[in-house]
């Protein structure tokens, strides 16, 4: 495409990503002019939206494949659901995630994440080819530090209240937006001292964990005050209870739901999106992209010439 457009002024006019043009594994994405789509793959029994349909290891190795040949960045890999329940060791942990890893390394270059807060499970699976670490606890375990720091892996920090899997009652915030920004530019500086360095730190607010509907849809609404703390912002709103009780849609019908909300966090900077349904994803990333100016559409055809179909 030869056309330049003007870009659109986007939500996040005069916010900036500060190391913006990441080496994430053998990928390079610039989070200044490009969102990248993250597919959801969990090795469990009992997850939160496919209920175990992905829990065999040849069933999890072909969803990352669909998810790769279908747009997808890269591929979330869980072995422990987030949602209250029996915890597991790293062993246990690691032989639902580790052969997964291994497969999906083997045949791809897409970036591997794994969503994981145990230190053990993370190095084991860098060594075998993870380029990410998803902490959903932000943290909770002070060794997950050190670990990363001494590879060459990203690590997601996310906002949460409960310790691993256990049950936090009625989440309270003062303000939700603000006390989320708090927290996670303390976890930064956690990161920044254990000595990872700002360009493999990435943020997520973590909708919907330890919070209720109306926190999420605060955070959906402001997330350009998250975004404000400067690092590539992620976000994981598909099929979530906030989606569904907006709308007042089961687990199966929040596609649209997540859609829309998934292209208003784009549209206030969010720059990674994890969602389930990576085919519909890639297709209305692609779009916002294009309105916001940070794409160009893929051809010009419609009333370009003299003579017009």
């Amino acid at each position: 495409m030869t056309t330049s457009l003007p870009p659109l002024v986007s939500l996040t006019e005069g916010l900036e990503i500060r190391s913006p043009r990441r080496r994430i594994g053998a990928r390079s994405f610039d989070f200044a002019r490009e969102v990248a789509v993250m597919a959801v793959v969990n090795r469990t029994p009992d997850s939160f939206y496919d209920q175990g349909r992905t829990f065999g290891l040849d069933a999890a190795v072909a969803a990352c494949e669909r998810a790769v040949s279908e747009g997808a960045d890269w591929v979330d890999i869980g072995g422990v659901p987030f949602a209250p329940g029996a915890a597991l060791t790293a062993e246990q942990e690691l032989e639902r995630v580790l052969p997964v890893v291994e497969a999906v390394r083997r045949r791809s270059e897409v970036v591997i994440s794994v969503d994981t807060f145990l230190p053990a499970v993370a190095r084991a699976c860098i060594d075998a080819g993870a380029d990410v670490i998803n902490d959903t606890t932000g943290l909770h375990h002070p060794d997950l530090v050190p670990v990363v720091a001494d590879s060459d892996a990203t690590l997601v920090l996310t906002h949460s209240l409960a310790a691993p899997r256990t049950v936090y009652p009625r989440p309270e915030y003062a303000d939700v937006v603000r006390d989320v920004a708090g927290f996670l530019e303390e976890r930064v500086s956690r990161a920044l001292d254990g000595g990872i360095p700002e360009e493999r730190l990435v943020i997520d607010p973590g909708h919907d964990l330890n919070k209720n509907t109306l926190h999420s849809l605060e955070l959906t609404r402001r997330l350009g005050e998250i975004v404000g703390i400067g690092l590539p912002t992620l976000v994981a709103v598909s099929n979530k209870d906030f989606v569904g009780e907006s709308i007042g849609a089961p687990k199966p019908e929040r596609l649209e739901g997540s859609l829309a909300a998934m292209v208003l966090c784009i549209a206030q900077g969010a720059r990674i999106v994890r969602m389930h349904n990576v085919k519909e994803s890639v297709a209305a990333v692609r779009m916002a992209e294009t309105i916001l100016g940070l794409r160009e559409p893929e051809e010009l055809r419609h009333n370009m010439g003299e003579i017009n179909d």
